[in-house]
């Protein structure tokens, strides 16, 4: 999406909101209240002039300096180039390298899902297929360099690719290469995603048993690595419900649903998604009234983005210091509040894409100071092939005009007798640790990476944890006494603005103060509650605070959770006509309805995502997703039942009776992807009469690993089929048919891959007659661009009844 200052930044329009605010503008409402009143004092009136196209009139030319259509006429700034070479981030020889790089583009980098024995397999095709496929290949006298292997990533599971459009639009095998890309990535096997960005969830270990808590996860592609170590056992046991969880919260409801949609290619028993502030993330109650306290939790920040310059060239016009002053205590608070949720053995990961100080070890030093109870992880030793750069011990304080500040005291003094400041004020916060302090805390321990060091963007990460020599202490209960803040943090949240909305992503939903202790609200919930009134700071005065009104209470909407039961019609009917086990845990299935009966979908969870969703009030925690859906209502011509989703065969699988799935060859395989509802009768012998003595409804079949000289097919796969009076069909999307066809049979043979042949060579005809080159058939989006949020459902195309598997589009992020 493309917001007031150009850049593809993926954020709604809100995303302009936050710099504004972070730099000390107004808000809209005063803003336009006071630029009336200048009007009216002038005597002027503002008078509707019809546009120049309908005065019959040619419009006036725009000179280039003055258009506002996204395009950056200039990668540099003036103003970023010298408060970074004041900061000495780099070498004064690697100065240029580094400038140089940073306005350049970043080349296409993506992984494989590690926790699938499918993302081996597509790893494989890569290197033995289009590897060799694309080497020595020369286009326009252009050497096209093949993917290469990301070497710091664990398992050779990532890649980069350096190409261009025009080179894409000329090649018929990196047109092939690229298609089986887009196809694997809206299956969920592949996630197109920056370098650095998939950093922090290593550094986090999550384990599959973890209760991790992902504080600001939209758009998801950080939160898609941690579903992935979480299911790390399906690698070995093809299929598993892991026992811990994990809760994605965004601080923005559209941006939360977005996370749904993006986490639906990985779907999880074990997923909680909620839309809260994080700076106050509330207390989950376990059954005994006791706060949950988090194994993992991942700070991913709201910051300035300085360090994404060569996907968002827009930031190079609007770059300026006060950016990441203004985000310094939004990001204190949110730190803070993670230490208070996590776990005494825990670990916290905190990141960000800017190189600003500010943001990064000013932030670790304010919140290290006033809890001793944390220190940094020296991960020196981790991932040695990663080239980076030890966390900054000093750093010098300029505002907005680039004036260097040598302490905070120097700041009030200078600051005091002005009514005026531009930009968003300094604190304490802002300053760094005397020598000494900077020495036991251990800021080099931070790990930056910059664009030049190995074609990357920037990134900051430092890994958080309690020392462990901290006894904790016994828990207490929901509405326990609050505890005061260590009166150094006070001071230095206290003298930030209140108001001021996500960074890295649109504006929190109301204004934030100190965060406290969640005290009990309601039964079965808990809200934390800020430690006083919050007290926004005027932009035009940097020590006066301003009385506020409350924050609106956001309405929030969302179906509730009812859990079904074991003893419920429906379920019974279920586990009879799909041939589950007794031991199915009918007792975690729930719909999400307003009457609570299962009238089009079933969905499950794991026990722990249970308990929280029956031990806590669902509007409270503002839980918009839970669980995976794996049943849905089919109504055929004689009777109404359940089928099985393909995102509800991994969780349904240990529960079905083995005797009810059947096999069958590729030939079957073949035949089911060329055809959406291919007549019985076209199949050969022994599978027609299997199909013609099949039970009309829901079935599974499994196609076991085969090596033909036509197609190839690694390891199993079961797959679910729905049997009507002539026909079957085989109930996955047409994105995944496609997919699985590029990986058995090495081309996409699906009708929709047909149809986009056909559309492909008719273009190339017209292109070629016109003398142009034909554009490519299938676009791989950058995963930050837009996600359609009413993502387009493929049309159903029933047949006695059969309606298949809806097609949800969701473009990948990075």
């Amino acid at each position: 999406m493309k917001g007031k200052y150009g850049e593809r930044c993926g954020q709604s329009n809100d995303c302009c909101s936050w710099r504004k605010s972070a730099r000390g503008y107004r808000s809209g409402a005063s803003y336009l209240l006071n630029s009336t009143r200048r009007r009216m004092a002038r005597g002027k009136k503002r008078k509707h002039r019809p546009a120049p196209a309908a005065r019959g009139e040619a419009g006036p030319k725009k000179d280039a300096r003055d258009r506002d259509d996204g395009w950056v006429d200039s990668l540099t700034n003036a103003r970023f180039d010298a408060y970074y070479k004041l900061q000495g981030i780099v070498p004064d020889d690697e100065w240029e390298t580094f400038s140089k790089t940073a306005a350049t583009p970043l080349p296409v980098t993506f992984r494989l899902a590690g926790s699938r024995i499918i993302g081996q397999e597509i790893n494989n095709i890569i290197r033995e297929v289009h590897i060799p496929a694309l080497s020595g290949m020369v286009v326009d006298g252009v050497q096209v360099e093949p993917p290469k292997v990301i070497p710091w990533y664990p398992g050779g599971l990532a890649w980069q690719f350096n190409i261009e459009k025009r080179v894409l639009r000329k090649s018929p095998e990196i047109k092939k290469f690229h298609r089986f890309l887009v196809y694997e990535t809206e299956n969920g096997n592949i996630s197109r995603q920056e370098a650095v960005s998939m950093l922090p969830p290593l550094f986090l270990d999550v384990e599959p048993h973890h209760k991790v808590l992902d504080m600001c996860a939209a758009p998801g592609s950080k939160t898609a690595q941690l579903v992935e170590a979480l299911h790390a056992d399906d690698l070995t046991l093809g299929s598993s419900t892991p026992s811990g969880f994990i809760v994605a919260n965004d601080s923005n409801h559209k941006r939360a649903q977005l996370l749904v949609h993006q986490l639906a290619r990985l779907p999880t028993p074990a997923l909680m998604v909620t839309n809260l502030d994080a700076s106050i993330m509330p207390n989950l109650l376990d059954p005994q009234r006791r706060p949950i306290h988090y194994d993992r939790i991942l700070c991913d920040v709201p910051c300035s983005g300085d360090g994404t310059t060569r996907k968002n060239p827009g930031i190079w016009k609007q770059w300026a210091p006060a950016n990441g002053i203004g985000l310094h205590g939004l990001q204190v608070r949110i730190l803070v509040r993670a230490m208070k949720l996590l776990d005494h053995h825990g670990r916290i990961v905190y990141s960000t894409c800017s190189m600003n100080p500010m943001e990064n070890e000013a932030v670790i030093a304010t919140v290290l100071k006033s809890n001793s109870d944390f220190e940094l992880v020296d991960v020196s030793d981790r991932m040695p092939d990663l080239v980076r750069r030890p966390g900054m011990t000093t750093w010098k304080v300029a505002n907005q005009q680039l004036e260097v500040f040598d302490s905070f005291e120097q700041y009030s003094e200078l600051t005091k007798n002005k009514s005026r400041t531009k930009g968003a004020p300094l604190t304490a916060g802002h300053f760094p640790p005397e020598p000494k302090d900077a020495e036991a805390l251990h800021l080099e321990r931070c790990m930056r990476v910059y664009p030049h060091l190995q074609d990357t963007g920037g990134f900051f990460v430092a890994v958080l944890r309690k020392k462990a020599d901290r006894i904790p202490p016994p828990p207490k209960p929901a509405n326990a006494t609050v505890k005061e803040e260590p009166a150094s943090l006070k001071r230095a949240l206290s003298a930030e603005p209140a108001v001021e909305p996500e960074a890295k992503r649109p504006k929190l939903d109301a204004p934030v103060d100190v965060p406290a202790e969640p005290t009990t609200d309601v039964a079965g919930a808990t809200t934390a509650e800020p430690s006083a009134a919050p007290t926004p700071v005027s932009s035009e005065d940097n020590t006066g605070l301003l009385p506020s009104k409350p924050p609106k209470e956001i309405t929030f909407s969302e179906n509730p959770y009812t859990f079904l039961g074991a003893e419920n019609e429906v379920i019974q009917e279920c586990i009879k006509r799909l041939s589950l086990l007794p031991s199915f845990p009918s007792d975690r299935v729930f719909v999400r309805n307003p009457t609570g009966q299962a009238a089009r979908a079933l969905y499950m969870c794991n026990e722990q995502v249970k308990t929280l969703i029956l031990t806590n009030d669902y509007q409270k925690i503002r839980l918009v997703h839970a669980g995976v859906k794996i049943l849905e209502k089919q109504d055929a011509a004689s009777f109404v039942s359940f089928r099985i989703l393909e995102d509800g065969v991994a969780p349904i699988l240990p529960f079905v009776e083995p005797d009810t799935i059947f096999n069958a060859d590729l030939d079957v395989l073949k035949i089911l992807i060329m055809e959406y509802y291919p007549a019985i009768t076209k199949f050969e012998e022994p599978y027609k009469t299997l199909f013609e003595k099949l039970e009309l409804g829901n079935a599974l079949v499994r196609f076991e690993a085969t090596n033909t000289p036509d197609a190839t097919l690694t390891h199993s796969v079961i797959l679910p089929l729905w049997k009507s009076g002539v026909s079957v069909c085989l109930m996955i999307d047409k994105k995944s048919k496609s997919a699985l066809s590029f990986r058995v049979f090495g081309e996409d043979i699906t009708p929709l891959g047909q149809k986009l042949r056909e559309q492909a060579e008719a273009k190339a005809a017209a292109a070629a007659e016109d003398g142009e080159d034909a554009a490519p058939d299938v676009e791989l989006q950058d995963g930050d661009a837009e996600v359609d949020m009413e993502a387009a459902v493929g049309a159903d195309v029933p047949i006695e009844g059969v309606a298949p598997e809806t097609s949800v589009n969701v473009t990948v992020e990075t």
